[in-house]
């Protein structure tokens, strides 16, 4: 699997999610078998770069190459300018996010909106493409199968950013209208696949190393990109790794695996955030953790309240050491949707 001149070491890939796939995210997801981690969304808007949310976005220090940053927007003018400003920061491979359906995007004529305007894609692609090319950094696309399943474009989308010069297309298989509802549907991505020849790489409810296989095999897609599966369970990609390289189960993490992931991530995310944003938002990484697990829920309903960092990592702490750290926890750890 190729973008551009970097090559992969197996089809696994992070998906961005905005508030979630921060530099400490993307770390953990890499140092557990990602191949590939994209970042958050990054907004194109030149008034908004200085910002503290934005720079936190755009931070990569100490993150393995190749750095992959999301860019979304609507003005191709200003796409291909954050591309190039993106670039200076440090990024190796630009992503144009045209697949969020969240509304306060939409609303912006910006994520999966502009499917609706095919048009308005090509001129965002050219230029992006045209303003990334002279700098040698490759630009994927990343969309939906189309605005609503009466008009579903992703082939007519895709032979247009094969013609734009994309590197690689990663298709999440819904509508924008479908949001996280329902089912994935895979025949729109197999469609797809016949009809470009830049690599494909398939996304939307792969949330098991069985799944993973299935994927691929049947929309004969280069490569897979997992999102809402890995949340609390960033131990996935190595699991999908070795099933597709050997087609063996790893067996399940241990109550040890897991605190000791958990309390790194955390170490790296109050480092990344400080004292009071970091404990704000480590709350709903420990809730995907732990939700599932006996015996949690009057541990994550203390955590809501707990205040400080160190509060937060002597109560897991305690937790944990009432545990049996060999025992495995057996797969009790499923993604929320």
């Amino acid at each position: 699997m190729r973008i551009g001149t970097w090559t992969f070491s197996h089809p696994v890939f992070a998906a961005p999610m905005a508030g979630v796939t921060d530099r400490p995210y993307r770390r953990l997801c890499k140092a557990l078998g990602a191949a590939y981690a994209v970042s958050e969304m990054a907004a194109s808007n030149p008034r908004l770069w200085e910002s503290v949310k934005t720079s936190r976005r755009l931070d990569h220090a100490g993150e393995p190459d190749p750095i992959s940053v999301q860019i979304a927007g609507s003005d191709p003018d200003m796409m291909a300018e954050a591309a190039v400003f993106n670039i200076r920061k440090g990024a190796r491979i630009i992503d144009i996010n045209m697949g969020c359906p969240v509304k306060k995007v939409c609303n912006q004529a910006s994520g999966s909106a502009l499917l609706r305007d095919e048009g308005l894609v090509a001129r965002i692609l050219e230029r992006v493409v045209a303003s990334c090319e002279p700098l040698g950094i490759p630009v994927t696309l990343k969309t939906r199968t189309g605005w609503d399943r009466q008009s579903r474009n992703a082939v007519r989308i895709a032979r247009l950013a094969e013609d734009c010069g994309i590197a690689a297309l990663t298709l999440h298989g819904r509508t924008r209208c479908d949001l996280y509802q329902g089912d994935a549907e895979y025949d729109t991505l197999r469609e797809v696949r016949q009809a470009i020849r830049i690599p494909l790489i398939a996304n939307g409810d792969i949330d098991s190393p069985e799944k993973a296989r299935y994927v691929l095999d049947y929309t004969g897609a280069d490569a897979i990109m997992i999102g809402r599966a890995a949340q609390g369970r960033p131990w996935i990609f190595r699991e999908i790794a070795h099933y597709l390289d050997c087609g063996e189960t790893l067996p399940s993490p241990s109550y040890q695996e897991l605190r000791h992931c958990l309390m790194a991530h955390l170490e790296d995310h109050y480092t990344f955030y400080g004292e009071r944003t970091g404990v704000r938002s480590a709350r709903k990484h420990i809730t995907w953790y732990l939700s599932s697990l006996p015996d949690a829920a009057a541990l994550l309903a203390r955590i809501m309240t707990l205040e400080t960092t160190q509060q937060q990592t002597q109560a897991l702490e305690h937790w944990f050491d009432e545990q049996a750290d060999d025992a495995l926890i057996t797969g009790s750890l499923a993604p929320l949707h």
